[in-house]
């Protein structure tokens, strides 16, 4: 094992001891997406999605924000719209917080159109098709 894989690991371990009681997933359909960008004195620019989705086999539906901040340059963000199909990473909120039932998101995987929000090696989860009864 080399330096380098020293190094990820570390980083890797002292993240799942501080936030892997938290960690969670949230897969379902886009209810609703608002973005906003906001600049600051021409230097630092601030995006916020909100995504409300409803998960998949469930009545509830689950709020979830994107914060990026960037100096100089806009931050990235994929197209996420109504009805598409998605897979959220997040973390749960602190206990006790008043925004204890919002998902932090860090990563988002958009089944619909196979695009990710930051790129990872694992494969693409499969659409699940529900077929009704009669």
């Amino acid at each position: 094992m080399g330096f380098r894989d020293k190094l990820q690991k570390y980083y890797a371990d002292n993240y799942m001891k501080k936030y892997g009681d938290r960690i969670t997933q949230a897969y379902g359909s886009v209810l609703s997406v608002k973005v906003e960008e906001k600049k600051y004195l021409w230097l630092f620019n601030v995006l916020t999605a909100t995504i409300i989705i409803k998960p998949d086999g469930s009545k509830n539906v689950v709020r979830s924000v994107y914060k990026a901040k960037r100096w100089f340059k806009k931050p990235d963000f994929i197209n996420v719209s109504q009805g598409h199909v998605i897979l959220i990473q997040a973390l749960k909120g602190k206990k006790g917080s008043e925004n204890s039932e919002v998902l932090e998101i860090k990563n988002i995987r958009n089944v619909t159109t196979r695009k990710d929000l930051f790129k990872i090696d694992a494969p693409m989860p499969k659409k699940q098709v529900q077929y009704k009864r009669k």
